[in-house]
């Protein structure tokens, strides 16, 4: 499992060499998540309706080691947008994929556009 864990790595939108195009805009649940996949890897993808904001993250919990984060319940702690596992209920940065909870284990994050009613999301 571990080398799953390591095949996913943030990717920062200046590293971006292909917006893969998941999926439609309307295709999302409002405020909610859906997971696709990307060579091998299972992304999972954030419509945060409230905020007007898209985010992607690895749909691995790096705790549990389960495909479930797209499932997750996500909502804002102050200003940080943040997801939570629903098996353990740890919560990570949507921005940045920091555990909230002060532990060691942290979520890859990837760029995210929407061009034309389609969600592209960037990979390295």
């Amino acid at each position: 499992m571990t080398e799953e864990i390591l095949e996913y790595r943030t990717v920062l939108a200046a590293q971006v060499t292909t917006w893969y195009p998941a999926c439609r805009v309307e295709d999302f649940p409002k405020d909610g998540g859906l997971c696709i996949s990307y060579r091998g890897l299972q992304i999972a993808v954030f419509n945060f309706t409230r905020r007007k904001e898209w985010y992607a993250t690895q749909n691995l919990c790096p705790h549990k080691h389960q495909m479930i984060l797209s499932r997750g319940m996500i909502g804002s702690d102050g200003d940080e947008p943040k997801v939570a596992c629903p098996f353990h209920k740890k919560t990570f940065s949507l921005k940045t994929g920091i555990n909230l909870n002060g532990n060691e284990c942290e979520l890859a994050t990837y760029p995210v556009k929407v061009e034309n009613g389609t969600v592209l999301v960037g990979f390295a």
